[in-house]
């Protein structure tokens, strides 16, 4: 089974001469786009599926990981996960019987 997801990843206070090697270990982690890469900010994110039954919890746990294996050494990574399935929506369904209002919040007049 695998979920739909959006991730985010902003890594900062990372060792900057390895700043390739940490972009290279985490998008050996998910497909991430293209980088934002400024002084001591890393940050990039894209869509994908996690599989298997990976949690978010667990896909961060990893993604902060190779994190800290690339740089040798802890730096601050936060992953954000948006799951894309079952959204909350709100749904408005106008009729006849229940026309939309004006602005003014009063029933717009019938047209004739």
């Amino acid at each position: 089974m695998s979920r739909a997801y959006a991730m985010e990843v902003t890594i900062v206070k990372h060792n900057p001469e390895r700043q390739y090697e940490i972009i290279d270990a985490v998008d050996s982690e998910w497909s991430f786009d293209d980088w934002n890469i400024d002084n001591d900010c890393l940050s990039s994110g894209a869509e994908g599926n996690l599989y298997g039954g990976e949690t978010e919890q667990q896909f961060a746990d990893r993604l902060a990981t190779a994190v800290w294996v690339a740089n040798r050494g802890p730096c601050t990574v936060l992953v954000e996960a948006t799951c894309l399935e079952n959204l909350p929506y709100e749904s408005y369904r106008f009729s006849e019987t229940r026309p939309p209002h004006a602005i003014a919040g009063e029933p717009l007049e019938k047209a004739t």
